[in-house]
Order: structure tokens, then sequence, then C-alpha cells
């Protein structure tokens, strides 16, 4: 980045920081709700400027504690409570993120299976149906074997029959 392009976006920044900070003291003045959409709409920036510039978000945060310290009815936040929530949220994410990586594995094996099925290089949906009919063929076959096996005794039986009578024939004639 050029210098004066940098400086411009810097200039931009500190605007937009000026705008956040004049919305958190407004809101904290008129009572209005202190949460970050509600600030980021009043400062005309995106939520998302508050979470890169943590310093706003803080400072968003404690302003709404501080308001909210007086008029709670409620227990007290206390440090202890925030750092359990914090805890418990941190393993829900890591539950969520196994959970996540779970179904991406899960869903990558099953695009790859259809994909492989698709292109038609890959082995038969239904092994188990391929394998009963292939030992059915190979029942087949040994039957079919024996068959002709059969008829070949048969055969050589007629033939020999028939050579002995045609050679009594012949010692007659």
């Amino acid at each position: 980045m050029t210098t004066a392009t940098h400086d411009g976006c810097q200039a931009a920044t500190e605007r937009r920081r000026a705008r956040v900070q004049a919305a958190i003291t407004a809101a904290r003045h008129a009572g209005t709700p202190l949460t970050a959409s509600a600030i980021a709409r009043t400062a005309r920036v995106d939520r998302t400027f508050l979470y890169r510039h943590r310093d706003l978000l803080d400072s968003l945060h404690i302003t709404s504690a501080r308001l909210a310290e007086p008029t709670m009815s409620g227990p007290a936040v206390t440090q202890a409570s925030l750092q359990a929530d914090l805890a418990n949220a941190t393993a829900r994410s890591a539950r969520l993120a196994a959970r996540v990586h779970q179904l991406e594995k899960r869903l990558s094996r099953a695009l790859g299976e259809e994909v492989w099925k698709a292109s038609g290089l890959g082995a038969q949906s239904d092994v188990a149906e391929l394998n009963s009919q292939v030992t059915r063929l190979e029942q087949r076959n040994v039957e079919l074997t024996r068959v002709l096996e059969e008829r070949d005794a048969e055969l050589d039986a007629a033939r020999a029959a028939n050579r002995e009578l045609t050679r009594a024939l012949n010692q007659r004639g």
C-alpha cells in the first residue's frame, strides 16, 4: 500500500472508531440498548468492525455492565460466573467443532462413494447380491458339468452298443 492510501485507511478507521465511541456515549445517556448490533447500526459500521476492534467491544460491554448493575434485581455477575460461562461456551464450541468435523468426514465419504458409483469405476453397490449370484452360478456350473459327464457316459455307451451291433451285422452278412 502506498503511504497516502494507508493514511486514508487509518483516517477512515479513526472516524469509525469515533462514531462508535459517540454512539456508546449517546446510548448510555439516552438509556437505549447497549448491544453490538444497536451500536453498530447507530454508528453506521458493520458489527464485525466492533469484533475486529476488541477495545471498542470491551468498552461497550463495560458500559453495559455498569448501567445494568444498579437496576439488577437478580444475582450479581461476578468474575467467577463470567469465567464459568466462558468455560462452558469454550467446551460447547469444542464439542460443536468436533461434531462439524465428524459430519464433514461423513459427507466427504458419502459424496466420494456417490462419485465413485456414478463414474462406473467403483464396485457395484450390492456386493452381497453379486456374491450370492456368483455362488449360484458356480453351483449351476457344477450341475451342468455333472449332467454333461452323464451324457458323455451315455453317449459312450450308445457308441459302444452301436459298434457291437455294427460288428454283429457285419459278421452275419
